[in-house]
């Protein structure tokens, strides 16, 4: 299925370095970024306190923010969670901070805050070596998608391949995270779970190009390394746009309507798609040529078949 067909290769190779040399700036401010501010982790990874709790009418976040500030829980975060009339309250951990009997005094502080009384929902408390559990088994999650998707490309395609594809995933990753570090949003496990994702959805993206250049490199003889790549891009263009535009309008959904449950998780997929595209066709593939991939590699040479001696 194609929107339209473009009929002359766009020459995206001549200007390949560009593209790479803008990648390599970016990817170095997002790795400055992690290392000077670092991310704000949720109370999954740091531990915590989470009280759920439910109203009969939608309440007023800022003044039960103010309040629990007022009764020492400046740090407090209060979100919707489900319906404008559920809320869920995450208290990081301090070392100030005395954990037991948290749940009843913020439900003090919530009944003492003019409105509707809270219902209690749930309380869950998450201590520290849960969250460096958490943080050690995401990390560990991560190592394993990169090491499984390098194996995949490298006996699907070619070892070039592999490596080409595996750094411009890993320069969404770090883009997405430096993002992150930059604006101090709040990473989360769905954050987590939408760098993952992206890994994923990157990887699509570049299989769809690299099987358009085998296919190339077979059909069309007299194109050199530059042009077949430019030719694979150029055709999968209408392809791109119809399934990065779709699976964009879910996730846009979720980031305008979704609250602030799903904010940061569509944010981390909506920065990843964007760049996902960009580093699929504009990271990956000049990787691809600067390696040395060529036709030699897909097409194996004829063998002539030996005269029979009278």
């Amino acid at each position: 299925m194609e929107f339209f067909r473009i009929k002359k290769d766009i020459p995206f190779m001549r200007h390949a370095l560009v593209f790479n040399v803008i990648s390599f700036v970016t990817f170095l401010l997002a790795v400055f970024f992690l290392a000077t501010r670092g991310l704000h982790l949720s109370v999954e990874f740091t531990g915590g306190t989470l009280v759920e709790v439910s109203y009969a009418e939608a309440p007023q976040l800022e003044p039960i923010r103010q309040a629990l500030a007022a009764q020492g829980y400046p740090d407090a975060q209060v979100q919707n969670f489900g319906s404008a009339r559920d809320l869920l309250v995450r208290l990081p951990n301090r070392d100030d901070l005395d954990t037991t009997g948290v749940s009843e005094k913020v439900m003090g502080t919530l009944k003492a805050v003019a409105g509707p009384a809270p219902e209690l929902r749930r309380v869950e408390f998450v201590g520290p070596q849960v969250g460096k559990e958490l943080a050690s088994d995401g990390a560990m999650a991560l190592l394993l998608v990169i090491v499984g998707i390098v194996v995949y490309l490298a006996i699907r395609f070619e070892w070039r391949f592999a490596v080409s594809a595996i750094i411009a995933n890993l320069h969404d990753v770090i883009i997405i995270l430096g993002f992150f570090a930059f604006f101090q949003w709040e990473f989360s496990l769905p954050v987590l779970a939408a760098v993952l994702a992206v890994l994923g959805y990157s990887v699509n993206e570049s299989v769809v190009v690299f099987d358009r250049v085998r296919e190339t490199f077979k059909k069309k003889r007299n194109l050199a390394t530059p042009q077949v790549l430019d030719h694979a891009i150029t055709s999968t263009i209408s392809r791109t746009i119809i399934t990065h535009g779709s699976t964009q309008v879910m996730v846009l959904s979720m980031l305008l309507f979704g609250g602030e449950t799903l904010h940061y998780f569509a944010m981390a997929l909506t920065i990843g798609i964007c760049f996902g595209i960009y580093s699929s066709v504009l990271v990956a593939s000049p990787l691809v040529m600067w390696l040395g991939a060529s036709r030699e590699q897909f097409v194996k040479p004829k063998k002539e078949k030996e005269e029979a001696v009278v």
